[in-house]
């Protein structure tokens, strides 16, 4: 048995790489569904039987844990899945909860009421279909009050990094910044609510400005997923080998994941 990491392209890698970094001990199955990528842009149906599909495939490789490393589907699929469609004995966890643990300074597990915190203005910046789906503001909510959130949808971001066009990438970014900031000139915060947009983390802290604490999932993701394994050993399995999945092109989804990477990945199909 290992655990699951699903997303909807190759971002969900740069999730991959910390827990791998962080639980070198553990067997991880990769699963990206690059043959529907980008999710970012379909409607909350779509993107609710895409991820069970797929979680469903991982299910089958063993792995009854599985971590949505997929904005999108955290924030679209994600409570509807958790309170209707998995089964007992199965776990399947978002990538949200730690992100907003940390912006709020709060310790898993803490149900304490909603309370003041330092940061008053986040900038938020993901998919269409994850600020459409407003669950970072619900998720955070439930832990601080009297936070301005601002979230600006980010188009064609993804697909840019996907597509290896970095130029695009870069400058689809500073355009997104700009115009965030045109309604939050001074945001205290600024949230990356996308696995793919940490590999343009430099450029968005850049345009930004000084001053501005820019919040990544990756590593966040990871130690929450470690005090997790620690509570519920048995999620953990006897499992020994990783491999990587794509329901997309293997080849070119493994020369695109190396370039990402920088070190060399090898997908099969799915």
């Amino acid at each position: 048995m290992a655990v699951g990491v699903f997303d909807s392209g190759l971002g969900g890698l740069t999730v991959l790489d910390a827990l791998q970094k962080r639980l070198p001990e553990v067997p991880f199955v990769y699963l990206g569904d690059n043959a529907h990528a980008p999710y970012g842009v379909r409607t909350a149906e779509d993107i609710f039987n895409l991820t069970c599909a797929a979680v469903e495939r991982l299910w089958a490789e063993g792995c009854d844990l599985v971590i949505l490393a997929c904005n999108t589907a955290s924030a679209s699929a994600l409570k509807r899945m958790q309170e209707s469609w998995v089964p007992p004995g199965k776990r399947v966890l978002g990538v949200f909860v730690p992100l907003i643990e940390a912006l709020t300074e709060r310790q898993w597990g803490d149900n304490s009421p909603p309370r003041e915190v330092d940061v008053k203005h986040v900038a938020l910046f993901a998919t269409p279909a994850t600020v459409a789906s407003r669950a970072f503001q619900r998720e955070l909510a439930f832990r601080a009050i009297g936070v301005d959130v601002e979230a600006q949808p980010c188009g064609g971001v993804v697909d840019a990094i996907e597509q290896g066009d970095e130029i695009l990438a870069e400058a689809l970014v500073r355009s997104h910044v700009e115009a965030l900031k045109r309604r939050m000139p001074l945001p205290q915060a600024a949230v990356l609510g996308c696995t793919h947009y940490p590999l343009m983390q430099h450029i968005f802290a850049e345009a930004l400005g000084p001053g501005v604490k820019v919040y990544s999932q990756a590593n966040l993701v990871a130690e929450s997923l470690a005090d997790y394994l620690t509570r519920r050993p048995e999620f953990l399995g006897s499992g020994t080998a990783s491999k990587f999945l794509t329901t997309g092109d293997p080849a070119a989804v493994s020369n695109r994941a190396t370039q990402f990477l920088k070190r060399r990945i090898k997908f099969e199909a799915a």
